[in-house]
């Protein structure tokens, strides 16, 4: 019987070899590695430093950003800056009291960032905090 391998000669050896799928785990663990600082997420603002305190992390943030050309952010989604009041005010809807932090270039227009402000606090946010970086001594 060719199953019979009591003589240790010759037969089908029953494993798996496994050594080609760790070969080709490390290949991919090494190319997610390399790939993954690439990989950039969020908006790039270069935040004003200032100190002050943390932000809680009981709650997920809604977060407005500007840009140092001007583009406006809902948590790293572009909307135009009309449309923001109208989708603060449904949020408000479902979430009565929500924080809303406000995250802006250091080379915005002073103005623009007042304007901003003021788009917020019409669709009825009364809860705005300003995001900045720790100071560097």
């Amino acid at each position: 019987m060719a199953a019979d391998m009591q003589d240790g000669v010759g037969g089908a050896i029953s494993g798996i070899n496994v050594t080609p799928l760790v070969d080709v785990m490390l290949v991919l663990l090494v190319i997610f590695m390399v790939a993954a600082p690439i990989i950039q997420q969020g908006v790039n603002v270069d935040l004003p430093q200032a100190g002050g305190a943390a932000i809680p992390g009981d709650e997920v943030a809604l977060v407005v950003s500007v840009t140092k050309d001007g583009a406006v952010y809902l948590n790293d989604t572009p909307i135009d800056a009309s449309a923001l009041t109208a989708k603060l005010l449904a949020i408000l809807e479902e979430k009565p009291g929500s924080t809303v932090y406000l995250r802006a270039d250091h080379r915005v227009a002073y103005g623009s960032v007042v304007k901003l402000i003021a788009t917020i606090k019409n669709a009825g946010i009364e809860k705005l905090g300003m995001i900045t970086e720790p100071e560097t001594n």
